[in-house]
């Protein structure tokens, strides 16, 4: 079971990156990362049930996936002393706190964690009430802006990706931070000044998990602002320094 994928090979980089997609996203969407941050060998995390994994169940429950994901992360992490960014968008911001959380109690850390497109971890609240059922996944996906209208009315689509995206949905929704002790790490916080789901206040809010360095970044654009303009100059500029 592989979690990180290198996306573009790139063993004299100063830097490594390692990307979270969003619920439903997979390495793909990180694939011309690897052409636009020179300084940088680009990883992406692969979820199961998509892509190479596609064959696997989706995971259920998001902290023990990043438990898991973490394990890689320390390996990948010890090949060398390259310095180590996180960069998370959506529920991939999540899953790339919790994952740093994990890393943690390794004595390890990232040097510098991305959160995007997400409210704070402590502002979530667990949903189980929550119904996700195709109608409904559809009418948030369309809201987003991630995802073409025309693509609803895919069968290909419906029957092979709609499922894990679903998945990824409920077990967002199952999400329940525990109490633990604030990052280490420098942490920049970025959403689109469109987002129809996360305000301004609740992107800053992300203050609250480190005592390392922070910033807020608003950028153009709605939820899904990095598919039209990728945030390459604030990652480079504020990982500069690592």
């Amino acid at each position: 079971m592989v979690w990180i994928q290198r996306v573009a090979p790139r063993p004299f980089a100063a830097r490594r990156v390692v990307c979270f997609p969003h619920a439903g996203g997979s390495p793909y969407f990180f694939q011309q990362w690897g052409k636009a941050l020179d300084g940088f060998e680009v990883h992406a995390v692969c979820y199961p049930g998509r892509a190479e994994r596609m064959a696997e169940e989706p995971a259920g429950r998001l902290i023990p996936m990043a438990r898991e994901i973490a394990r890689e992360a320390a390996d990948l992490m010890r090949e060398d002393d390259r310095p180590t960014v996180f960069f998370g968008h959506s529920m991939g911001a999540v899953v790339a706190y919790e994952t740093a959380v994990a890393l943690a109690d390794d004595r390890l850390a990232p040097h510098h964690l991305f959160a995007s497109g997400a409210r704070a971890p402590h502002l979530m609240r667990p949903d189980p009430d929550a119904r996700w059922d195709d109608a409904s996944i559809a009418a948030t996906l369309v809201e987003l802006g991630g995802t073409d209208a025309e693509l609803l009315d895919n069968p290909a689509f419906v029957e092979f990706v709609l499922p894990y995206i679903g998945a990824d949905f409920r077990m967002l929704s199952s999400y329940a931070p525990a109490p633990r002790a604030p990052l280490e790490c420098a942490l920049t916080a970025l959403v689109g000044e469109d987002d129809p789901r996360v305000t301004l206040d609740q992107a800053s809010a992300w203050r609250e998990t480190t005592r390392g360095a922070f910033a807020v970044r608003t950028l153009p654009g709605d939820h899904f602002y990095l598919a039209h303009h990728p945030p390459f100059g604030i990652i480079e500029g504020s990982a500069a320094g690592c």
